[in-house]
C-alpha cells in the first residue's frame, strides 16, 4: 500500500528493559502478569546495565525500565524522552539527577531494604505478591521477602521454595557473557512467565531442576575457597577464571554476607583480560558504603548494600584492597 506524501504512518513500539537478575526478572513478571503487553525484551547478563542505549526510541513508543541504574543510562534516557517516547522507570540504585520531563514516570527508592520487585509490588498493590517475594529473596533481602510473604497463604516449605527459586534465578544472571549462563535471561523470563506462578514452576518445570543442580554443583566448588585477605572487619576472596566461578560470584557474595553479617565482603573473579570482576557486599548489620566504594573506580556502581566493578584493572588491585578496608574499618 502506498500513502500520499502528506500521510505519515506511525509505528508505536513497546520495549521492556530489565536487569537479567532475579530482581529485574521478577519485577517484569509482576507487571506483565498484571498488565499484559507485547513488547520487545531488552536484557542481558546482570552486569549489562546500559540497556537504554540499545533502543532506538521514537515518538509515542512506550519504554519500561526495571532494575538498572538511571545514572548509568542518563544520556540514553534523555535522548528517548526528547524523541517523544514515554518512559516508566522503576529502580533502587543511585539515580543521579532525575530528569524532569512530562514523558517520564519513575519510582526510585535507594533504601537498603528495598528492591525493584518490592517497588513494583507496591505499585500493583500486591497483585502478584508471590513473584515479589521471589525477587526479594533473589536480591538477598531476606527480611524484606519474609515481611512481604506475610500477605501470602503458603506453608513454610513453600516459602523456602520461593527463596530457593529467587536464589537460582539470581545465580543464573551472573557471568560476563550469555554463554556462561544456564539460560539467557530473556529466555528464562519467558519460561517463568509461561508458568502459573513460582510454585508451579518449581513443581513442574525441568528448567527449575537445571538451575537447582547447577547452583548446587557450582556452590560446592566455592565452598573450598579461603579468603586472600581477612582482618575481621573485611574479607576478600579471589575466584579463578572459570565458568563456574563467574556464575557464583554474586550469590557466593550474598551467602558470605548472610553467614558473616558484621563483616564486609569483596569477591573478585579473574577475567580473560587479567582484570577482575568485583562484587562487594556491605555488612548486613550496616548496609552502607558499597556504591560509594565501587564508584571510586571506573565501571563501578551499585547500591548502598551491594555494588560491583565490571572491570577492575589488575594494577588497581592493591588500591581497591586499601579502599575496601578503609571503607569498612570495623
Amino acid at each position: 500500500m502506498r500513502f500520499p506524501p502528506e500521510h505519515k504512518v506511525l509505528f508505536i513500539m513497546n520495549y521492556d528493559l530489565f536487569n537479567g537478575d532475579a530482581d529485574g526478572i521478577c519485577a517484569l513478571l509482576q507487571l506483565r502478569k498484571a498488565e499484559p503487553r507485547d513488547a520487545q525484551l531488552v536484557t542481558g547478563v546482570k552486569r549489562d546495565i546500559n540497556l537504554l542505549g540499545k533502543v532506538q526510541a521514537a515518538s509515542g513508543d512506550h519504554i519500561t525500565v526495571l532494575d538498572v541504574s538511571m545514572d548509568k543510562n542518563k544520556d540514553a534516557l534523555n535522548a528517548a524522552l526528547e524523541a517523544g517516547a514515554e518512559v516508566f522507570y522503576v529502580d533502587h540504585h543511585k539515580p543521579g539527577d532525575i530528569p524532569e520531563h512530562a514523558n517520564l514516570a519513575s519510582i526510585i527508592n535507594e533504601a537498603p531494604d528495598v528492591c525493584t520487585a518490592a517497588l513494583v509490588n507496591g505499585h500493583l498493590q500486591g497483585a502478584h505478591l508471590d513473584w515479589a517475594v521471589t525477587g526479594a529473596f533473589g536480591d538477598n533481602l531476606k527480611d524484606t521477602a519474609r515481611t512481604l510473604a506475610k500477605g501470602l497463604d503458603i506453608s513454610a516449605a513453600d516459602l523456602d521454595a520461593l527463596e530457593a527459586l529467587g536464589t537460582y534465578i539470581n545465580y543464573n544472571g551472573y557471568g560476563p557473557a550469555i554463554e556462561d549462563l544456564h539460560f539467557d535471561p530473556k529466555d528464562l523470563y519467558l519460561k517463568l512467565y509461561a508458568s502459573d506462578g513460582p510454585l508451579d514452576f518449581i513443581a513442574s518445570s525441568a528448567d527449575f531442576r537445571t538451575l537447582s543442580e547447577g547452583y548446587k554443583e557450582d556452590m560446592g566448588k566455592a565452598a573450598a575457597l579461603q579468603p586472600q585477605e581477612d582482618n575481621g572487619a573485611t574479607a576478600l576472596f579471589i575466584l579463578p577464571n572459570e565458568a563456574w566461578a563467574r556464575r557464583v560470584s554474586g550469590v557466593y557474595s550474598n551467602d558470605l554476607a548472610t553467614d558473616n553479617p558484621a563483616r564486609a565482603h569483596a569477591v573478585l573473579t579473574v577475567k580473560d583480560n587479567g582484570n577482575y570482576l568485583v562484587s562487594v557486599r556491605a555488612p548486613m548489620t550496616n548496609k552502607q558504603g558499597a556504591a560509594d566504594l565501587c564508584g571510586q573506580f571506573p565501571t563501578g556502581g551499585g547500591r548502598a548494600g551491594a555494588a560491583g566493578i565490571n572491570d577492575l584493572p589488575a594494577d588497581s588491585l592493591q588500591a581497591f584492597v586499601e579502599a575496601f578496608q578503609g571503607a569498612y574499618p570495623g
